[in-house]
């Protein structure tokens, strides 16, 4: 039995959607744990790119069941699209999606205010989707939420949406002199939604410990990283869930006594979307050549990507929150024509020095990074498939990741197809 969380241990984008395919084909069920429709997977295969953002990639796989825990935030209008992607494309996902019923609705008023926060943030603006997530969020943990099953209960909906609604009118109207939200028109909207949801929605903490009984094989995917973690991120540069392997239990119910292997997944440089510091942040050249060679743009927004060295403080810190057993190292082919490769070892800050990382935003924001230089490879490896055929000093690089990390490399991607992946 192998049940498998797969976190991304960056800033997100790290290539978690060529693993989760990857992955899929060995597990019987796959579950999204966190986030929404703020972040997008990108798999592709048969020479088709589909980009999923809330619907776990494994859909793509037949035969295996998707589930979307209840850490998910939901918006019926997104999914809805990402079920018409589906159906275009011929994947039959007919009795293999599940939708728990505890997650919680994105609703309109989340994204307007979502956009009227960012807007009012000005310089200090976090570069949030202005999808609505973290209103949603919020919502949340203020109990203000409206959840699938309450969706499912004419009489439970009319009643949290016109609790909900007063508040949020009253919002819009005296805070951002804003026209308030018809709640005649919103509740029709959603109960169109409802018939949407239904044939799907399950206590799915039920079903994910069904199929462990089972012996099922359950693949854990999240969404953005771990150093956009509320908790454990870049606060306040994070997004509005648990990122971090933790997540994946209290966002679906699943006890953490029946997970086998934790992955951490990175890219083999470093790259951040949005505000917030980067320590290991490329010159504008460097920044040119490398987010064109590796199509850095943002999946969800098209937003390109800072890109920047490998960070080792980062990784460091997300073995530790993770208790990351392995590594995928992607995208090793996007520095193949760099003569010289660095590793940030650790920052400099008032003459201290951090291995490990730093709390303090001002640490992070100012400090110097320490790094190590090694030689590069400079010779293609896309259409290298074994670890013994890289070149000499890719190997040295890998090794040395390896050896600060105190964290073994399982898998090394070489391109964005299935065949341009190393098991090692």
């Amino acid at each position: 039995m192998s049940n498998v969380i797969l976190v991304g241990a960056q800033w997100g984008d790290e290539g978690k959607g060529k693993m989760i395919d990857l992955l899929a084909r060995k597990s019987d069920v796959i579950v999204r744990y966190q986030g929404g429709n703020n972040a997008g997977h990108t798999v592709k295969f048969s020479n088709k790119t589909f980009i999923l953002h809330i619907i776990p990639s494994g859909i793509l796989h037949p035969g295996k069941v998707c589930v979307i825990g209840n850490g998910v935030v939901i918006d019926p209008k997104a999914l809805q699209e990402e079920l018409e992607m589906l159906r275009r494309n011929q994947i039959n996902f007919h009795n293999r999606l599940l939708i728990s019923e505890q997650a919680h609705l994105i609703m309109p008023y989340h994204r307007l205010i979502d956009e009227y926060l960012e807007r009012a943030k000005g310089k200090g603006k976090i570069g949030t989707t202005k999808k609505g997530i973290g209103p949603c969020y919020a919502d949340k943990v203020a109990r203000l939420g409206i959840r699938v099953i309450d969706l499912l209960n004419d009489r439970v909906f009319r009643q949290r949406l016109r609790l909900v609604l007063t508040e949020k009118n009253l919002l819009l109207k005296k805070i951002f002199r804003e026209q308030i939200l018809s709640y005649e028109k919103i509740y029709k909207t959603y109960t169109q939604y409802r018939s949407l949801l239904k044939p799907y929605v399950r206590n799915t903490s039920i079903y994910l410990d069904e199929a462990y009984r089972r012996h099922k094989k359950v693949l854990f995917e999240g969404a953005q990283g771990t150093l956009l973690d509320v908790d454990h991120g870049t606060y306040p540069y994070v997004t509005s869930s648990n990122a971090s392997a933790g997540g994946a239990l209290t966002g679906t119910g699943v006890s953490p006594a029946r997970i086998d292997r934790v992955i951490g997944v990175m890219k083999a440089y470093t790259t951040r979307v949005g505000e917030g510091p980067f320590p290991t942040e490329f010159t504008t050249s460097l920044m040119e050549i490398i987010r064109k060679k590796g199509e850095e743009y943002g999946a969800t927004t098209g937003r390109p990507r800072r890109c920047g060295w490998f960070d080792a403080v980062i990784g460091r810190y997300s073995v530790l929150v993770n208790g990351l057993g392995e590594l995928a190292i992607m995208k090793l082919d996007v520095l193949d024509e760099l003569p010289e490769i660095k590793i940030c070892v650790a920052y400099r800050y008032k003459g201290k020095t951090y291995e490990y990382f730093p709390s303090d935003i001002e640490v992070i924001e100012h400090g110097t990074p320490v790094y190590e230089a090694l030689p590069g490879w400079q010779t293609p490896t896309t259409h290298i498939r074994k670890y013994s055929a890289l070149p000499k000093n890719a190997k040295k690089y890998l090794k040395r990741i390896e050896t600060i990390l105190k964290t073994p490399i399982s898998v090394v991607s070489v391109g964005s197809s299935r065949v341009q992946t190393i098991f090692v």
